[in-house]
């Protein structure tokens, strides 16, 4: 199969400040085809959404980072990139993070911890929602 035929593997930027946590969803994620961009905190994953050539589909950012919450970074990164999706991740369950301002209601929210299964289900689902009509 020619390059130009092979489906498109998705792209997804994936930021935590656990260099351990980063590092088992890239794993976890290439395994299940999709391209991974990794940053461990806000300047690195906003410069990644600058420089990146490519789409980047999915943005998956833990809500506590230092420096910036996770809103404050996928505000930043989807002003450069609109089309980009986003999933957060948190140990907080989503009604808090809501109430303390954090995301809004109609965010994507995977509570800590989570099964790979879990994930992967979050991105396919925003993924389908960007794709349809």
């Amino acid at each position: 199969m020619s390059e130009e035929m092979a489906p498109k593997r998705p792209t997804v930027l994936v930021v935590d400040d656990e260099e351990d946590l980063r590092d088992i969803m890239r794993r976890m994620l290439e395994r299940r085809g999709f391209d991974i961009l990794v940053a461990g905190d806000c300047d690195s994953a906003i410069a990644a959404c600058r420089d990146h050539e490519g789409v980047i589909d999915v943005l998956v950012t833990d809500l506590g980072l230092p420096g910036a919450s996770g809103g404050d970074l996928s505000r930043a990164a989807t002003a450069l990139r609109p089309a980009m999706s986003v999933i957060y991740i948190s140990g907080l369950p989503k009604d808090i993070a809501v109430t303390k301002g954090l995301i809004g209601t109609d965010a994507l929210l995977v509570k800590k911890p989570f099964t790979a299964d879990l994930l992967i289900e979050a991105l396919h689902a925003v993924i389908a929602e960007k794709a349809a009509p």
